[in-house]
């Protein structure tokens, strides 16, 4: 009898992702879609756009008060949406 390694689609898919250098746009943008989850309701309706570049996630905030905010709890934001997406992805976010 034949004995065969058995792996899960997902592990499989995301074998193939990371052989074609897609894994980690994809993992960005999961975090990109995690804000309004991760921020809550009424950050989400201040955010007027968020993008990542060089592993550091930018997100415009139109509310002053709410930016000074948040620009204190950034590393703790770094951190709930890393483990969101299950992977360290992004380092640093900077508002403005």
């Amino acid at each position: 009898m034949f004995k065969r390694e058995v792996k899960s689609i997902k592990s499989l898919i995301m074998q193939n992702l990371r052989a074609q250098g897609l894994e980690t746009p994809l993992l960005q943008k999961r975090i990109m879609d995690a804000w309004p989850l991760i921020a809550g309701p009424v950050v989400e309706r201040y955010t007027r756009g968020t993008s990542i570049s060089n592993q550091t996630m930018y997100v415009h905030i139109t509310n002053p008060a709410l930016r000074a905010d948040l620009s204190m709890r950034r590393q703790e934001l770094v951190r709930l949406l890393n483990n969101y997406v299950g992977s360290n992805i992004i380092v640093d976010i900077r508002f403005n």
